[in-house]
């Protein structure tokens, strides 16, 4: 029986076993998806699992997409160009990190049909995800990117990479057609984003990584001020749908009964 696993500190909140393993049991593959916490010293254990085939793929979540990079024996060329890795499988014994996080932000935003072109983001955090936004934002032909985070010198750190974006004071917000969180302040139900929500105006988007829970203080708040939301829930889905037909070679259907799978928690 083939072993897959998600990573990441937190980790309880993670819903991919559930989805992996309905698609496990539906395309008939013997195979178990697990979810697995881990400290950042446990990230060289799981890469000799996957060496000596203890374990067939994994999926990696906050904090580790970044952390996980050197340990890859190569890189696909979304993931160098991202320095982020969300799966990660093995080849003719190498070890390789993919990244499936900016197709799944394109589909997530095609399945809502809204229009990035010409249009003006504020995203919300530096990590592994960000980066992966940004190119996938890049690809879809925003106008402008603004960028916020906790900890500025991270934030510097990608403007190094990516030299249009345009760094704002934590806690300060440009105007905007569509804002992004892409941290991790939302997955405690006490978690607040400091934002003058009112001052935002209505009809914006408000997009938020996090899909569990459905409904974070940042989507409520939004919402209040009467403007769109959406959670991560379909980003989540078509990462995972990707990660899967790579380890598999099959492309799963995403339909309503996938969807209702994770409308039930």
């Amino acid at each position: 029986m083939k072993k897959y696993l998600v990573i990441g500190n937190p980790i309880d909140h993670s819903l991919s076993p559930k989805l992996h393993n309905y698609w496990l049991k539906k395309y008939n593959i013997n195979g178990i998806y697990e979810k697995r916490l881990l400290e950042k010293k446990d990230l060289k254990n799981i890469i000799e699992e996957i060496q000596h085939d203890d374990v067939a793929g994994v999926n990696v979540t906050v904090p580790f997409k970044k952390l996980i990079v050197p340990f890859m024996d190569g890189l696909t060329v979304l993931a160098d160009e991202a320095q982020s890795v969300n799966t990660i499988y093995k080849i003719d014994n190498k070890i390789i990190g993919d990244n499936t996080d900016i197709g799944g932000f394109e589909k997530a935003l095609e399945f809502i049909n809204f229009d990035t072109k010409d249009k003006i983001v504020f995203i919300l955090g530096a990590g592994g995800v960000a980066l992966s936004i940004i190119l996938a934002l890049k690809r879809l032909r925003v106008k402008k990117i603004f960028l916020s985070n906790r900890t500025e010198k991270e934030a510097k750190t990608l403007k190094k990479k990516f030299s249009e974006l345009e760094i704002i004071e934590w806690g300060k917000s440009p105007k905007f057609d569509l804002i992004i969180n892409a941290t991790s302040l939302g997955l405690n139900k006490n978690d607040v984003i400091k934002l003058d929500y009112e001052t935002f105006g209505s009809g914006k988007l408000f997009y938020d990584v996090i899909y569990n829970p459905v409904k974070t203080n940042f989507l409520k708040e939004a919402e209040k001020a009467e403007n769109t939301i959406e959670n991560g829930k379909m980003m989540f889905i078509y990462q995972a749908q990707l990660a899967f037909n790579i380890w598999t070679n099959i492309m799963p259907k995403i339909d309503s009964e996938v969807i209702k799978l994770l409308n039930n928690d």
